[in-house]
């Protein structure tokens, strides 16, 4: 099995996938109707696709590339509205979040898929609780060369995304303590994590082809990297958001993401090494349990910041790129929601402080979902 081509594409295209959560209007937990949204969906002439995700509690939609962050909110916006249509019908509703807040994994089916069924009997019961639903954003690349310098510079700001979008504080009816807890899920695979430190397609290549010697992989799809290359649609993947609550609130993040990698591929800040990657995993994980109170190091400097500081920085930075990427919008919702210290992961914590009752949350959410 070789590495297929890498296709180029028109630089800082976006776009977006949301996985989203199927609940039953009764208690709210998920329900197994993934095969009949799916029916109705296809009924329906929309922008981008619909298609199943790894349990029947769950469905996947995505848009066609968008040039900006207003196009992806009105892509995903109608797709919201049909989604919402078609779960009326069926009496069932749909939620954002990255995780369902009390659902049990042994209760899931997986879903009638071949890819899902092998996935099911090579990671045994990792696939029941992998029930975690995420926003994965696409930015396109003009080669193979800068797809790869992009992925690095974006893994800087990983913990930024994490924290942004941070929804999944509550697992099997418990508060995690985690703002987003989805992430421990993923990284149970063992191809997940960071992408190796390679800087040319080529020695990408050799490396997949290692890979593939192994048995190990086939292709692209078997790494659950934090980002990895999309060489069939010429993008850079970027795949740690939790789903976030509204539509608003993921185009936002996509804006934010196109800022960064314009930022990149017009000056070239950085130059990317293996110790760009010393404080990787802490960084990561303390974006996951503290959100936007985290606090990361700089690998060079050694030097600790507050990840609220950071990102108000990168924010000022950024504002000459978000006028060229017609982004200032989405900066500026999320920096307003950064100053407020307020995510979605905190949303959710203060609806059950108020009601106790984590199915009224989950309802609230859904109301939540379909208008904003």
């Amino acid at each position: 099995m070789t590495l297929e081509a890498f296709q180029p594409s028109e630089p800082l295209t976006l776009g977006v996938e949301l996985e989203l959560q199927l609940v039953n209007t009764r208690d709210y937990d998920l329900t197994h109707y993934a095969r009949n949204m799916l029916r109705l969906m296809a009924q329906r002439d929309l922008p981008g696709s619909v298609v199943p995700e790894m349990t029947d509690g769950m469905i996947e939609i995505s848009t066609d590339p968008c040039h900006d962050w207003s196009e992806v909110a009105a892509q995903l916006g109608q797709i919201r509205d049909a989604l919402v249509q078609s779960a009326d019908k069926l009496g069932i509703a749909i939620v954002g979040g990255g995780t369902h807040p009390f659902q049990q994994w042994h209760q899931q089916r997986i879903y009638d898929k071949p890819r899902f069924q092998e996935l099911s009997q090579l990671y045994g019961y990792l696939t029941k609780q992998f029930t975690v639903f995420g926003q994965h954003v696409h930015v396109g690349c003009p080669d193979a060369d800068t797809a790869l310098y992009t992925l690095h510079c974006l893994s800087r700001y990983i913990p930024h995304f994490i924290a942004l979008s941070a929804s999944s504080p509550f697992v099997q009816g418990q508060d995690t303590a985690f703002d987003s807890a989805r992430l421990t899920s993923v990284s149970a695979f063992p191809l997940s994590g960071r992408a190796p430190c390679v800087l040319t397609w080529a020695e990408f290549e050799r490396y997949f082809d290692k890979m593939a010697h192994t048995g190990v992989v086939q292709s692209m799809k078997d790494f659950y990297w934090d980002i990895r290359p999309k060489p069939a649609y010429g993008t850079v993947e970027v795949r740690v958001f939790d789903t976030p609550l509204t539509i608003q609130r993921a185009a936002a993040l996509a804006g934010y993401v196109q800022c960064l990698v314009a930022w990149f591929q017009t000056e070239r800040p950085f130059a990317p090494s293996e110790d760009d990657y010393l404080v990787y995993s802490y960084n990561r994980f303390q974006a996951c349990r503290f959100g936007l109170e985290a606090v990361c190091v700089d690998p060079e400097t050694g030097a600790h910041q507050a990840l609220r500081d950071q990102l108000l920085g990168t924010f000022e930075h950024l504002a000459h790129f978000a006028q060229t990427c017609q982004a200032t919008g989405a900066l500026a919702l999320l920096r307003a929601e950064v100053e407020e210290g307020r995510n979605d992961a905190r949303w959710l914590r203060e609806r059950q402080a108020h009601e106790n009752l984590l199915s009224e949350v989950v309802r609230q959410a859904s109301r939540r979902f379909r208008m904003a």
